[in-house]
């Protein structure tokens, strides 16, 4: 995943058709899909906080496409959704993002058009907003996690969007695999893990070997204080930081019912004295805490196999709606708070993913928890989210299972 910059701040990323080797080479010929820039994922694009990116789209699909920047608090008409806030970027076509990132962290970008086919073919890639005072670290990694459904030659399969897809769990992949960089490791080094889920679907129940650290930060907001890393459900778009120390060769695999499944591992060789400091919390971004509460608002997740009827006109729906509406599912002023009721009526779980902000996850007992921009709502569950709307602008609410957003579970909100 190198990283393609024309100067500083400034990027291009072409759209195009690719040959990425997904899988092991030795076995099989390389995959036809998507891409940016001749690979998949694409380039790593780091910014250092608080300066401008400036990134031009090239698209060189035989199709439209357009970039969404996942968890960037940007002005709307750079958010990369079409209908929303920009056109569809045609074929041999151009569109300019200007963006300043005002959050330190762990973001991505990926397609916002047919995202349900575009990111399950490839385009997609990391989005890493340096601190300006990082964490003392000798090697600072970002995994890519996803997964493909592929034929026995290797090639992505083009049954995308089928009906028991869309209304199950979703496109689930025979293959998955972590993305990581050429790089070596010795014992007793620290390291910054930066894990993001871009699979379309599929749910990671992720574990780490080999390193001996704590979590740091989720969906690019640093916790309050470090946590104890065991295991975590990583369910598609989140994004989970990880600093720890290198004791033996590290793998990310994640839990099956047949066992472990081996993402991907980073080689060691030799070792160096480990550090005898503590891992320190990361300094906190500037997000607007919540003040009262001045709309109590419920979203409903209708539909899908087993899930009933509901008043939608598609597989899925929020509130008996299905598809962007031509009204809002909330308009706030700008800075007002709500508390958002996530009821997941459905049987299966859905990742909500808010677009241009940040919203804490409520304890049962109404106390604030982590930052998120997708949270995980599992079958039959409710959880409530506080969000300070301060965003002006159109921003789209959905489920980030993009089989499903695919099939009707999206909605927009209005900030004034």
């Amino acid at each position: 995943m190198p990283s393609v910059s024309l100067a500083r701040g400034q990027y291009e990323l072409v759209a195009e058709a690719v040959e990425a080797q997904i899988l092991p080479s030795a076995e099989y010929a390389a995959t036809r899909s998507f891409g940016f820039n001749g690979g998949l994922p694409g380039p790593e694009i780091r910014v250092p906080q608080g300066q401008q990116l400036d990134v031009l789209l090239r698209n060189q699909l035989n199709e439209g496409t357009a970039v969404h920047w996942h968890g960037i608090r940007l002005q709307n008409a750079m958010d990369g959704v079409p209908i929303l806030t920009q056109e569809i970027v045609d074929p041999q076509s151009t569109h300019a993002y200007q963006f300043t990132p005002p959050d330190a962290g762990t973001f991505w970008y990926h397609s916002h058009y047919m995202s349900h086919e575009q990111v399950a073919r490839g385009l997609m890639g990391p989005l890493i907003v340096e601190e300006t005072n990082p964490p003392d670290v000798d090697h600072d990694i970002t995994a890519v996690l996803a997964d493909w459904r592929l034929d026995e030659t290797g090639q992505t399969t083009d049954d995308f969007a089928t009906m028991h897809d869309v209304a199950h769990a979703g496109r689930m992949g025979n293959f998955a695999r972590a993305f990581l960089p050429d790089v070596s490791l010795r014992k007793g080094q620290r390291i910054r893990l930066r894990m993001i889920n871009a699979a379309t679907d599929r749910i990671f129940p992720l574990t780490l070997t080999g390193l001996k650290g704590k979590v740091v930060a989720l969906d690019g907001m640093p916790l309050s204080s470090p946590r104890e890393f065991e295991a975590i459900d990583l369910a598609p778009a989140q994004r989970a930081d990880v600093i720890a120390d290198v004791e033996d060769t590290p793998e990310i695999a994640m839990a099956t019912r047949e066992g472990s499944y081996l993402l991907g591992q980073i080689a060691i060789e030799g070792d160096v004295e480990p550090r005898a400091s503590a891992i320190q919390m990361l300094p906190p971004n500037d997000i607007p805490h919540p003040r009262n509460v001045t709309q109590d608002l419920i979203l409903t997740m209708q539909g899908g196999a087993m899930g009933g009827r509901h008043g939608g006109d598609n597989i899925w729906a929020f509130n008996d709606l299905s598809d962007l509406q031509l009204v809002p599912f909330a308009r706030f002023e700008r800075g007002e708070t709500a508390r958002i009721r996530l009821v997941n009526a459905t049987s299966f779980p859905h990742g909500i993913h808010l677009h241009g902000h940040h919203f804490f996850e409520a304890h049962d007992d109404g106390s604030l928890g982590d930052l998120r921009d997708t949270t995980l709502v599992q079958a039959g569950e409710t959880k409530d989210i506080v969000c300070v709307f301060d965003n002006p602008g159109k921003w789209m609410l959905h489920c980030h299972m993009l089989s499903h957003q695919a099939g009707g579970m999206k909605t927009w909100v209005e900030v004034l």
